[in-house]
């Protein structure tokens, strides 16, 4: 049934043109669902996820030995912080670029309070050099908690948790400036960092320190790696704090985030042997498995 069209004098004399859709109404009905079809994908991971983290959780705190591979990089740390101490000097950890936000820079923050208990221990100063001030808000009050947990609060010193600049080569000048007065035995480069990596990991190198670095930024591994003693890859950083600590949560979701990956690993091999299988075959009407995954 086609629409009629009916023209309609105003007072103003305007000719004003409606369509008259001759189609009956009726009321538009919601069905119930409970699970949307083409979202349970999605659901089976979060699930998955839950249920790890729950498995591990369980087995961290009844002190079961789970494996962590051992990463050398933080090996050395507190091999670092003893030379810093057997020299008489400082250790400088440096939080990355990034504001309190970034995951690098938490996953820094982290590590930073293990680090600062060991210098509270060995009765070493600490110097932390942040980019931004919230961060070295946050810096300072973990540096001051790590030193409470070892029984020397009267030892920390506010002043060494630092605010240098938030403008990226001003930033790399005055770090660069704090090692060559100071000269740290241990500068330890733990973040996100960018084009500034390689002025600060050369700096410390002329300076004779032991560097260890640690970043996710694929494109800055390379200068960490030629000018620092040992260079943290990738997620490793991430992993370095559960590695330290043990701490149950940590381990726990550093455990689940494996089998994870590994289980993702394996729906990529099946699926990418699945499609060639088929396309050799000739079968382009087979079954699509990313179709399935991903709708």
């Amino acid at each position: 049934m086609s629409p009629r069209v009916r023209a309609v004098v105003e007072p103003t004399g305007i000719v004003v043109l409606s369509c008259v859709v001759a189609f009956g109404l009726r009321a538009a009905v919601a069905d119930v669902s409970w699970l949307a079809a083409d979202k349970f994908f999605y659901l089976v991971p979060s699930l998955s996820i839950g249920l790890l983290l729950a498995y591990y959780l369980r087995r961290a705190r009844a002190g079961d030995d789970m494996y962590i591979r051992r990463i050398a990089g933080v090996d050395a740390i507190e091999e670092a912080v003893g030379r810093s101490t057997e020299m008489g000097r400082p250790v400088l950890y440096v939080t990355g670029i990034e504001d309190i936000q970034n995951i690098q820079t938490l996953a820094s923050l982290l590590v930073l309070g293990d680090v600062a208990e060991m210098t509270a221990e060995y009765d070493t100063e600490l110097k932390v050099a942040n980019f931004f001030p919230m961060t070295m808000v946050v810096a300072e009050e973990i540096v001051r908690q790590a030193y409470a947990n070892v029984g020397r609060p009267d030892a920390h010193r506010p002043e060494n948790v630092m605010f240098i600049s938030s403008e990226q080569f001003a930033f790399a000048a005055g770090v660069n400036g704090l090692m060559l007065r100071d000269r740290p035995a241990t500068n330890i480069f733990l973040g996100r960092f960018f084009a500034e990596s390689l002025i600060l990991a050369e700096t410390g190198f002329v300076t004779g320190a032991i560097q260890i670095a640690g970043t996710a930024e694929v494109t800055q591994l390379p200068f960490f790696v030629a000018a620092c003693d040992y260079t943290l890859i990738g997620e490793e950083l991430y992993a370095v704090s559960a590695y330290m600590t043990r701490e149950p949560r940590l381990v726990a979701m550093l455990k689940s985030g494996d089998v994870l990956k590994a289980v993702t690993i394996v729906v990529i091999a099946f699926g990418a042997l699945w499609s060639t299988v088929q396309h050799l075959a000739g079968n382009r009407d087979a079954f699509d498995l990313a179709k399935f995954l991903l709708p």
